[in-house]
């Protein structure tokens, strides 16, 4: 497969609400890419989507709940992403900067940048200081992915060599 094919790969798995750069990464380094270009790609890839749903989730979920095809589930990601908010909220009080940044940065399923700038918003946080929250997430979880990324693919290669 030729290198810029990993690259893309790479850039769009980071896109994927989900999988976002926690997949992404493991998957651009297991395709044999280095890790910090692997790395720079997935955060690319990650942040690309951020203004948009910043600024267009919330109407379209709004939009579409009371639609029959989508209702169950639009009506499901404005309540979990209210959800999010308001807890993150109650807990960050003056700090909702920060627990944003560590919402996003915790490299598991369901906190990366797509719930984060969701749930930011949902609470009407500032676009700027949203997006700032986000990237440093984004950066932090990206890091802790491409240091367990590296470790796993050179695990893995010396149990195949051995």
């Amino acid at each position: 497969m030729p290198v810029f094919v990993k690259y893309l790969i790479t850039f769009f798995v980071a896109m994927v609400p989900v999988i976002e750069l926690r997949g992404a990464i493991p998957i651009g380094v297991g395709m044999g890419l280095p890790v910090v270009p692997a790395y720079i790609t997935a955060v690319i890839g990650n942040m690309l989507p951020v203004p948009i749903i910043y600024f267009f989730a919330r109407k379209v979920l709004v939009w579409g709940k009371d639609k029959p095809l989508t209702g169950r589930f639009f009506t499901f990601c404005l309540e979990k992403g209210e959800k999010l908010g308001a807890k993150l909220e109650g807990k960050a009080g003056r700090g909702m900067f920060l627990a944003l940044l560590v919402f996003v940065a915790i490299p598991l399923p369901g906190t990366g940048a797509w719930t984060g700038t969701l749930a930011a918003s949902l609470l009407n946080l500032g676009f700027k200081k949203s997006v700032i929250a986000v990237m440093l997430g984004v950066l932090a979880a990206g890091v802790i992915m491409g240091v367990v990324s590296a470790g796993a693919v050179g695990a893995i290669g010396k149990i195949a060599g051995a």
